[in-house]
């Protein structure tokens, strides 16, 4: 006799739950967090002299908003990250987005050196939100079999959409500041001009509460506090030093500091082996799907972050000194303007390049790109073409790496470590850009010229500084060889039910 059920009614069949997905309407909000991030770190930029006229400082002390910010950010990623897949990423988000909302609003109100010292700082809880993003993209898809795919696509979008947004505040920046009354009207312009990306975090706070849905953390999880005490006791060591040593040189003391902070590794390691539950699992990053991510990172920083003021700098270089291009800061603006928008072309075609190749083979190919490019300055850099043709190169390949890292980090993690993987990229790119811009700042000053009143930076430095960059790219590509192929590929739905179900 056949089974009562095979002749079952066609509607009383039990239907399997179709695998949760990553949706447009989710991407599209954490696009526009990300323009509003952009918006942040583009807004200030043109502002600035106008800023240390209001402060009543030294240009040179501006520097130390930006080094204490970098500090902040490379202590806090680690801990908000670790946090957000302990409690929920979304949550952690929209507490970070309270931070930089009032640090921002604080920021506008702010009328002596040291409260817009400590509301600039504070600012850093910014950096904390594309690691977040994207390892709450990476949760959601982790049911639908495309996790990794989806969320290299995901990412590339985020970057199109920081990039963008740090474009617009660019030029927004100085528009609104001009529309309140600009110079003339400093004092009294300064206030409302700086509401304006006060307001627009304020309203980025309410399309996560209400447009981004929470991920699904793991129970039964803790914060590893004493890992967290060790790790942020060497970051601190190496940030500070790096920072000191970009003013004063590379003392004895000070290399002392960061020697001091890069042994605090060692017990920082033998503490988390023995933990359950730690702050970095150092199994995890030992693997050779993650450790060349994180190291890559590392290397991306020194170009994205480190290089940035010495190539505006060579642009505006007096070509009286038979280098540099001789430009005004107007005409500087619409070359780091191509920059920025070769970075988006960079996020945007990376996913694509992933999906007719492999992940590794894109990474490896855009690593490559900052390389050339970096190098091409040696030979070609007298000619304003020339030098926007490099930075087209190296925006490719930055911008494809930006959002590429934390993905792939995200991608190479088990379940439940996603966001500190992310957050991760982002600290140890942060560490990467202080270095570099400590280093970059002692190779300019060696054979330093004076040229109408101001110090020009020697052709030997700048050609380190390019040298170095592109050895930094060619040893990113080379490290990831270290990969194994089908590393950051979208694992089979069995492999992530297994997962779900064992985790």
């Amino acid at each position: 006799m056949s089974p009562p059920w095979r002749y079952a009614h066609p509607m009383r069949t039990p239907r399997a739950k179709k695998p949760r997905s990553i949706t447009a309407g989710l991407i599209g909000f954490l696009i526009l967090v990300e323009f509003v991030s952009g918006i942040l770190q583009g807004f200030y930029v043109p502002l600035i002299p106008d800023l240390v006229k209001h402060l009543g400082i030294a240009d040179a002390e501006f520097n130390v908003f930006e080094g204490t910010q970098l500090l902040l950010a490379a202590l806090v990623v680690p801990v908000l990250a670790k946090l957000g897949d302990i409690y929920g990423h979304k949550r952690i988000l929209l507490i970070s987005t309270v931070f930089t909302a009032g640090a921002t609003w604080w920021l506008a109100f702010a009328g002596d050196y040291w409260s817009f010292l400590i509301a600039w700082t504070l600012q850093a809880f910014l950096t904390v939100w594309l690691p977040l993003e994207v390892a709450l993209i990476f949760d959601k898809g982790r049911r639908s079999g495309h996790a990794a795919s989806s969320t290299r696509k995901a990412a590339g979008l985020l970057v199109v959409g920081l990039e963008a947004g740090a474009i617009a505040g660019a030029l927004g920046g100085s528009a609104v500041f001009k529309a309140f009354g600009g110079v003339e009207l400093l004092d009294l312009a300064i206030t409302p001009t700086l509401m304006v990306p006060a307001v627009a975090v304020t309203l980025v706070f309410f399309v996560i509460l209400f447009g981004v849905p929470e991920s699904e953390p793991l129970a039964g999880r803790r914060l590893d506090w004493p890992g967290f005490a060790i790790l942020t006791a060497a970051l601190l060591c190496i940030t500070i030093g790096l920072a000191i040593m970009k003013d004063s040189g590379p003392q004895g003391w000070v290399l002392l500091i960061i020697a001091v902070g890069l042994l605090l590794f060692i017990p920082f390691a033998l503490f988390e082996l023995k933990q359950p539950d730690p702050a970095i699992d150092i199994r995890v990053l030992a693997q050779p799907n993650m450790w060349p991510v994180q190291v890559t990172a590392f290397l991306v920083g020194i170009s994205v972050l480190g290089a940035q003021a010495p190539l505006s700098l060579y642009a505006g270089t007096p070509r009286e000194l038979g280098y540099g291009l001789g430009l005004e800061a107007s005409d500087i603006s619409y070359v780091i303007g191509l920059y920025l928008v070769s970075m988006i072309i960079g996020a945007v075609l990376y996913p694509m390049l992933a999906r007719l190749t492999t992940p590794r083979a894109a990474l490896i190919v855009s690593a490559a790109c900052v390389a050339l490019g970096f190098l091409l300055f040696v030979p070609f850099h007298l000619e304003v073409w020339q030098v926007c043709t490099n930075m087209a190169l190296v925006g490719i390949g930055s911008g494809a790496l930006v959002g590429a890292m934390p993905a792939a980090a995200a991608a190479a993690a088990p379940r439940g470590q996603t966001g500190i993987a992310s957050g991760l990229t982002n600290t140890t790119k942060t560490i990467g850009g202080s270095f570099a811009s400590s280093a970059f700042a002692i190779l300019l000053a060696i054979g330093a010229v004076q040229i109408a009143g101001q110090t020009a930076g020697s052709l030997f430095g700048y050609m380190m500084v390019w040298v170095v960059c592109g050895g930094a790219g060619l040893v990113a590509a080379l490290l990831l060889l270290v990969v194994p192929k089908n590393a950051f590929a979208d694992a089979s739905h069995d492999d992530e039910a297994a997962a779900l179900r064992t985790a």
